[in-house]
């Protein structure tokens, strides 16, 4: 997680975002979602962050916490904990990677090889925050495997599945960035071409797959990617 020093001010506002938040599937322990685009995982420590996933959520289920976070751009499924006994057990879950996490996205220009796996490690851009950096000497280890979906034209954009093995923040723009195919829409490591491609940006967590924290069973929740 980033940590702000006195020396760095994250001056970022979200605009409002007026799409609703739909619940996939919801029972005594646990809750899934479809987070939209453009909405705060949690509420920043600006005041007028405020709106956030977190925020609406907890009006109506006041010990909700957040298993794991989307980026402020990403849609797509999210895992929550309707209390912290739940929450401890998923989370163990996310550390021991069990947690397996799919997402679509759409790169510009046509990736050369059907698949593959990018490992490139991160940190902290101290010059650039809120960006983070490939750095292969202070970074932490980032693995993302991906395969090509379609490949489509004028322009030259490539639809890929993901499937991170790490869950770094923002790791799945910078490894695109690193792979010279940043994600359409990607205000942090796009260009200024890539990013008014898309109204969005334009990746979609579409598949979450873990063991439920009390009966145990294998769960896959898909939600359909909407570009």
């Amino acid at each position: 997680m980033l940590r702000l020093t006195p020396n760095i001010v994250d001056d970022f506002v979200a605009p409002p975002c007026h799409e609703q938040i739909e619940i996939l599937l919801q029972d005594e322990h646990i809750m899934l979602i479809n987070k939209p685009s453009g909405l705060l995982s949690l509420s920043g420590k600006n005041p007028r962050n405020l709106d956030s996933v977190h925020h609406r959520l907890v009006q109506d289920y006041p010990d909700i916490t957040l298993a794991h976070r989307l980026d402020f751009g990403t849609s797509g499924i999210m895992l929550l904990a309707l209390n912290k006994s739940v929450n401890a057990l998923l989370n163990k879950q996310f550390q021991a990677r069990t947690v397996i996490k799919h997402y679509e996205a759409m790169l510009d220009g046509h990736l050369t090889n059907d698949n593959g796996r990018i490992d490139y490690p991160i940190s902290k851009d101290k010059a650039n925050f809120p960006r983070l950096k490939v750095c292969y000497e202070q970074g932490q280890s980032a693995i993302s495997d991906y395969q090509v979906l379609e490949r489509l034209s004028q322009p030259a954009r490539t639809r890929v599945r993901f499937s991170p093995v790490t869950g770094r923040t923002h790791q799945l723009r910078i490894h695109s960035q690193a792979k010279g195919h940043p994600i359409l829409g990607c205000d942090l490591y796009g260009t200024a071409q890539t990013q008014v491609l898309a109204p969005r940006l334009l990746l979609h967590a579409v598949e979450l797959e873990f063991d439920h924290p009390q009966s145990q069973q294998r769960l896959k929740i898909n939600c359909p990617c909407p570009f």
